[in-house]
């Protein structure tokens, strides 16, 4: 097993050298380390002590944060790859330090000013701080505009006052990145702020862990704040208006990390189904000779090919910032709704035995249909993709 992964030398970007490096110790690290555990992790639902400890070691809590604050530094085409390769085993292993990488840590990595990086990613990207994100309320889900946690000036504090809900990471979260509405919408912006909330702040408190239909291991949980004080330096930006613009970035970014988790994960199902067909029988004939099977087998793979190239070019636009908006959601909606499909052909090609827990396809069934769901449901990726294709067919006929 690779141990800890080597600083990389580059200063802006990581070299294709180094990342082969990097990736070939994560692919290692996760078939090697932990999928020969994942029934450890579903029985206990918890990531065990040693593997959390590894993969700080190996710098995967902060592998998306700028090699100045302490991280990796990859950019999203070298996340993607990464993303891939940790679908292929537990959900609960790329949720442990997803946030930190992702949806919680590129808030500050794009947002926040220089104290506060300096007061937090490294820690951040060490793993000796987790990060959650804390956006989602009961009634307030895919869409931030119907935020309705508050937070009023008070002197040089802010009071923040609300109920979080499905908040990943939330029951082990040193710091919370919570969004809060600070007034309503007007002219001059949205009125959603976010703010730096240590998870030891007063009035805050998080609820029992939810039981979900799968992904043990990876614990949410609501989150209340109950007038929680914090100084107007914890404000993210130092503007009341950096809210809704940091959760759409962080977002849409985090799209193209799901869509790409979701091949890695339809990669495995794949691989569990073309060693189920070859070795199972029937009749005395192993069921990979039925063509119905090898039909099975083939829309699974055509579904994965599709997804790793869509991926990859989603991912290549954002990092050249000449698509973050169409092609994330994109990604997000095929490759999701896709891992879907594929899972459950590979319940289908196992039979009954298919169905029965401690079978790895009966995991991966039950685990892939959150993707669907968080960072924008496949609804609101067909909203965003379609409104913004209108968009420019507007202007392309003005012209």
């Amino acid at each position: 097993m690779t141990g800890v992964m080597q600083q990389p030398t580059a200063t802006s970007q990581v070299s294709a050298e180094d990342f082969a490096d990097i990736l070939a110790a994560t692919r290692e690290f996760v078939r090697e380390v932990v999928v020969p555990r994942e029934q450890e992790i579903l029985d206990t639902d918890a990531i065990p002590e040693d593997i959390r400890q590894t993969a700080k070691d190996m710098g995967l809590f902060g592998y998306a944060i700028p090699q100045e604050w302490g991280g990796l530094g990859l950019d999203l085409t070298q996340d993607a790859e990464l993303a891939m390769e940790l679908g292929y085993t537990s959900l609960a292993l790329r949720s442990m330090f997803g946030t930190n990488n992702g949806i919680a840590g590129q808030v500050l990595v794009n947002f926040g000013t220089d104290e506060q990086k300096a007061a937090w990613l490294e820690k951040i990207a060490s793993g000796e701080v987790v990060a959650s994100f804390a956006l989602t309320e009961p009634g307030a889900g895919s869409d931030p505009a119907g935020l309705r946690t508050k937070a009023v000036r008070d002197g040089d504090d802010w009071v923040i006052s609300g109920e979080k809900r499905f908040i990943t990471n939330a029951p082990l979260a040193d710091l919370f990145v919570v969004f809060a509405r600070t007034r309503p919408a007007d002219e001059n912006g949205t009125g959603i702020a976010v703010f730096l909330v240590p998870a030891d702040s007063a009035g805050l408190t998080v609820g029992a862990k939810d039981r979900k239909m799968g992904q043990e291991g990876a614990w949410t949980a609501d989150v209340h704040f109950d007038g929680v004080r914090v100084p107007n330096a914890a404000l993210i930006g130092g503007s009341e208006d950096v809210g809704y613009k940091a959760a759409m970035m962080s977002l849409a970014r985090g799209r193209v990390h799901i869509a790409a988790l979701s091949v890695g994960t339809a990669q495995r199902a794949l691989d569990e189904s073309i060693a189920w067909a070859a070795t199972a029988t029937q009749g005395g004939n192993p069921i990979g000779e039925f063509q119905l099977v090898q039909a099975m087998l083939a829309d699974q793979q055509t579904g994965v090919m599709a997804g790793r190239a869509l991926v990859r070019e989603a991912a290549r636009a954002w990092v050249d910032n000449t698509d973050r908006r169409v092609a994330p959601s994109a990604a997000k909606l095929y490759c999701t709704e896709m891992v879907g499909k594929v899972a459950d052909l590979a319940v289908q090609i196992h039979g009954g035995s298919g169905y029965m827990r401690d079978v790895p396809v009966e995991r991966i069934y039950r685990e892939v249909r959150l993707l669907r769901l968080y960072e924008g449901t496949s609804e609101i990726q067909r909203l965003i993709i379609g409104r913004n294709l209108y968009k420019q067919g507007t202007k392309n006929a003005q012209r």
